[in-house]
């Protein structure tokens, strides 16, 4: 079941999300004393990985996945891996070792193995964020574009926006975890928005948490 909340403005969404992701990082660490935390890339997240930069946490538990990566060599500045350090992962003590890139420089095909190597032995997740882009894909899940339903993770070719070679967690890898955190926000987004609460079979649709799966959205995306 999806549950939608408004929110006035992306300050207010960056404040919530944050929120939300401590939340879960305490219920998960008191539990397990661990928090396995996916990241989405994209532009919106980066307000909320600011705002995380500047909490306070147990970081040392925390455990950091991606959803998915662009295949750029390893420092270029559009991987969401290099937006995520330089926002966020670089300004806490979360242990290197458990931040866990997509190594997607070696190629889709290579790096899609690899990962789903290391990520079988680290499910479920314990929260797993996500954005919506103005096509209505999520990771590097596009509409109408083929993919192996069961595969945890996705080597992509000929993506609909650049660069067309890509890797992403399938559905199957972002249904196994406790709850999924969706974003969005900004005017452009505000179709993708209403198709998705139209009931269209969007790619965020297959995702099918354990428990919550919960969409925040600024006002100017929810129209």
């Amino acid at each position: 079941m999806i549950e939608f909340h408004c929110l006035s403005d992306s300050e207010q969404l960056a404040e919530a999300a944050a929120r939300q992701v401590l939340v879960a990082a305490e219920a998960a660490i008191t539990a397990r004393r661990r928090f396995r935390l996916v990241l989405a890339g994209g532009q919106t997240p980066l307000a909320t990985y600011r705002r995380l930069a500047e909490m306070s946490a147990e970081w040392g538990h925390w455990e950091v996945f991606f959803g998915d990566e662009r295949c750029l060599p390893q420092t270029h500045p559009e991987r969401n891996d290099q937006a995520a350090r330089l926002n966020w992962l670089d300004r806490v003590p979360i242990p290197p070792q458990k931040i866990h890139p997509i190594p997607a420089e070696l190629g889709a095909k290579t790096a899609a193995a690899r990962y789903t190597d290391l990520i079988q032995g680290h499910l479920p997740f314990d929260l797993v964020l996500l954005g919506l882009g103005e096509d209505g894909h999520t990771a590097s899940l596009f509409p109408g574009h083929p993919s192996d339903a069961d595969a945890l993770v996705i080597p992509v070719y000929d993506a609909p926006k650049p660069p067309p070679e890509r890797v992403s967690l399938g559905p199957r890898a972002l249904s196994n975890c406790q709850s999924v955190l969706m974003l969005v926000s900004g005017q452009g987004k505000r179709q993708a928005l209403a198709r998705l609460r139209a009931g269209e079979d969007l790619p965020i649709a297959r995702i099918r948490p354990r428990g919550q799966l919960l969409i925040l959205a600024d006002a100017a995306a929810w129209g």
